[in-house]
């Protein structure tokens, strides 16, 4: 049995079946572990997330911000715009079902002593900060209120962590933290306009997992999210998004031996 981490699909779902058959998948004996974004931009969202779904304990996520824009425009008022291709999920007769597997998700996995998230982590939090906040997050993902909760969470303030921030401001802080953090301060003060590589941060910020003194520099993180990342070589730091949908790579990692298997998209 082995455990395979798959960066972001993005509704690609071809290429995630061309890789499967590279790593020669096996539904009887290995565990997919997807972080996030499996939907939008690419042309078989509907696909994606129904495989994903069907593999019910063969398979885990994490939900991605295009994942969580998507609730955000089915369960609350959200408009799509003309660039996402998650029409398909929306209008299917199975709509319900898909869209309550995906709000059950969570926005961490801690498994196997690694960590499994969509974009960062702020680096004055601790495993302790990052569990809670992402079960705070859930509880409300989970809960008769989504509707209005996803109508209130979107905004980018506020950018800095405080104990002494309402529940919405940490559930939305959270969020921005986990599925769309790139650079950031070593105070976790986020920053959302730069998406260059790492080695090119905007002034006065640093790539989440750079900073000296980040609280969780001793365990695997795995991630997605950052497609123009390159040679990155810091221990413990595993960036998987090799830009599928831009015609890159879709790639997985292979838990046991951190064997990497990428095809072309």
């Amino acid at each position: 049995m082995s455990d395979y981490l798959i960066g972001d699909i993005q509704g690609c779902f071809d290429a995630l079946q061309a890789l499967l058959k590279t790593i020669k998948f096996s539904s009887d004996k290995d565990r997919l572990f997807f972080l996030g974004d499996v939907v939008n931009r690419g042309k078989k969202s509907l696909a994606t997330l129904r495989f994903i779904k069907d593999l019910k304990n063969n398979a885990s996520m994490v939900l991605g911000n295009h994942d969580f824009y998507l609730l955000a425009c089915s369960l609350g008022s959200k408009k799509p715009n003309e660039k996402d291709t998650f029409m398909d999920i929306i209008n299917a007769n199975d709509a319900d079902s898909l869209l309550d597997f995906l709000h059950n998700q969570p926005l961490v996995i801690k498994y196997k002593n690694v960590l499994m998230i969509h974009a960062g982590v702020p680096p004055n939090w601790d495993i302790d900060r990052l569990l809670q906040q992402s079960k705070q997050v859930q509880k409300h993902l989970q809960s008769t209120n989504i509707s209005q909760f996803l109508d209130k969470i979107y905004g980018n303030k506020p950018n800095i962590w405080s104990k002494d921030l309402t529940e919405l401001e940490q559930c939305r802080y959270t969020i921005n933290a986990l599925m769309r953090l790139r650079f950031c301060k070593a105070n976790g003060e986020l920053e959302f306009s730069h998406k260059m590589n790492y080695t090119h941060p905007p002034k006065g910020f640093k790539a989440w997992f750079i900073h000296k003194n980040r609280l969780l520099k001793n365990i695997d993180i795995f991630f997605g999210h950052w497609s123009s990342l390159s040679d990155v070589n810091q221990t413990h730091i595993y960036p998987m998004d090799h830009g599928c949908i831009w015609h890159g790579r879709l790639s997985a990692i292979r838990l046991k031996d951190r064997k990497v298997f990428s095809i072309s998209c």
